[in-house]
């Protein structure tokens, strides 16, 4: 039954709404316009986003992206569908791992918290690169203890595939990450550390799996690539400033953890309470450095977004297995879960007062005006929030099963599905527009990559049509209004 259960919560969290909304923006938006140039233009080493050249991220969820695309065409799903493949694989390794060292109600408690926190939800089946990479750092460093483990060669070649395959995911992450932990974790046995680390057959695996792209690329493009990759999309992010305005306090990664970790939070505060703990044991020490390392450094850096912390979440969904038993109340380990669906419940009746307190006609403001949660959304979360209370008839593993299911439908069929409509929803329809007119546009004022991936077209910097904010109408007077729906326009400027 705990696999079916597993099957089951992973169908519904990375699989069951793929096409359910729209593209949302920035991200998911990039990533699919970049692909679809990608397969408009057949270039498969060089990316580019309206035209412009990308430097963001290496190439490899490009091309899964550009093949699911070829398969099943230029749609929400196509582009979702190899996030969810590869993070079911890495739930996958997640349980056979934890199978190996502890047994299946660990490794089934490990992989249900992976599969059923919000957090995880929303990157594994998001057009991006993190589930890849998450995917690719998890075996890395799975494989790494297998071979501390066993000595066994096989073991840490196959470190170094993963590796490799991760710098072509998302670059230096990916190496600094095992290289950092695996130092740390045999600090008083670096003799191993550094065979490991330099080892020549190891180090061409590598080469032979990355080097050929990076290499492609530099010829194509020289020094452009290695400024906007290399400088400014890798070191600038640990640099003095922000990058792009991501920054943050110094706990900021303490808030995601949090709520990322919904409805499991309350497993996650009792098990980071037990760090002494952590480190009586070989695997739970290489654990505990894997999860601290990733959650100080980018604590330290000034660029920060969700999802980096992410990084580090494998290892805690592992331990917090472990101190599961630990937790005594099972109201203390429902908390949570009542929490989130009390504040989602309220959203309907707050918004009037969040409207009174945002900027009239802004861009927020349209975007919140736009939400529609409806009488069936309400009904759902006194129901969601009932549920809670027969929750606590139940055992603390089938409470929190339960819980899981209950949270990831709140999540994925209501209020993502809100938002989405209310922000995203207009972005597509006035591009389906733009397409089926054969418009061709330009934005001023605003970034929404989705626009060109349904229109299926780039930007015209000549043309009178004009995608903008709401809110920027009144700087454009005599224009003739040719779309407006939620937060955004369409309009045609008078010559």
């Amino acid at each position: 039954m705990d696999r079916v259960a597993l099957l089951a919560l992973t169908f519904l969290s990375f699989y069951a709404t793929l096409g359910y909304y729209p593209l949302f923006n920035l991200d998911e938006g990039a990533f699919s316009e970049a692909t679809r140039e990608m397969l408009e233009r057949r270039d498969f080493i060089t990316t580019y986003l309206n035209g412009a050249l990308r430097f963001d991220k290496p190439i490899l969820i490009y091309w899964f992206q550009a093949l699911s695309a070829s398969i099943f065409g230029l749609n929400e799903v196509a582009m979702r569908l190899p996030s969810a493949l590869v993070a079911t694989a890495w739930a996958y390794l997640i349980y056979r791992f934890s199978v190996r060292h502890f047994d299946q109600a660990r490794a089934y408690l490990a992989t249900l918290f992976m599969v059923g926190s919000i957090q995880i939800s929303i990157i594994a089946k998001a057009a991006i690169a993190d589930a890849l990479l998450n995917l690719f750092i998890a075996a890395s460093m799975f494989c790494f203890y297998r071979y501390y483990e066993s000595r066994q060669k096989i073991f840490l070649y196959a470190t170094y595939a993963a590796i490799a395959l991760g710098t072509l995911t998302k670059g230096p992450v990916a190496i600094l990450i095992p290289l950092a932990v695996s130092g740390l974790f045999l600090a008083k046995e670096w003799r191993l550390w550094l065979r490991s680390i330099l080892d020549p057959i190891g180090i061409a695996i590598f080469l032979a799996i990355a080097a050929p792209w990076y290499i492609a690329e530099y010829l194509e493009q020289g020094h452009k690539f290695v400024e906007g990759f290399f400088l400014k999309h890798n070191l600038s992010r640990f640099s003095s400033q922000a990058m792009e305005g991501h920054r943050g306090p110094i706990f900021y990664y303490l808030i995601v953890l949090l709520v990322g970790l919904t409805p499991f939070t309350s497993i996650a505060i009792k098990t980071i309470t037990k760090i002494k703990e952590w480190f009586a044991a070989p695997l739970t020490r290489y654990l505990g450095i894997w999860f601290l390392f990733v959650f100080i450094f980018f604590s330290l850096s000034k660029t920060k977004l969700p999802h980096y912390i992410i990084y580090g979440y494998t290892p805690l969904f592992i331990l917090m297995a472990l101190y599961f038993d630990q937790i005594r109340s099972k109201t203390a380990l429902l908390l949570p879960y009542w929490l989130f669906h009390a504040i989602f419940a309220l959203l309907p009746f707050i918004k009037p007062i969040v409207l009174e307190y945002t900027k009239p006609g802004s861009y927020e403001y349209f975007i919140i005006q736009a939400l529609d949660f409806g009488v069936g959304y309400v009904a759902y979360f006194l129901f969601a929030l009932l549920v809670g209370v027969a929750l606590l008839r139940l055992g603390k593993r089938r409470a929190i099963t339960v819980a899981a299911f209950i949270t990831l439908i709140s999540l994925n069929f209501f209020i993502a599905k809100v938002y989405a409509e209310a922000a995203e929803g207009p972005i597509k329809e006035a591009a389906l527009l733009a397409k089926e007119r054969g418009w061709k546009i330009k934005m001023e004022g605003i970034n929404v990559p989705s626009f060109y991936f349904y229109a299926e077209t780039i930007a015209d910097d000549k043309s009178a049509i004009i995608l903008i904010k709401r809110s920027a109408l009144p700087n454009y007077p005599g224009a003739t209004i040719l779309y407006q729906r939620g937060a955004i326009a369409l309009i045609k400027e008078q010559k």
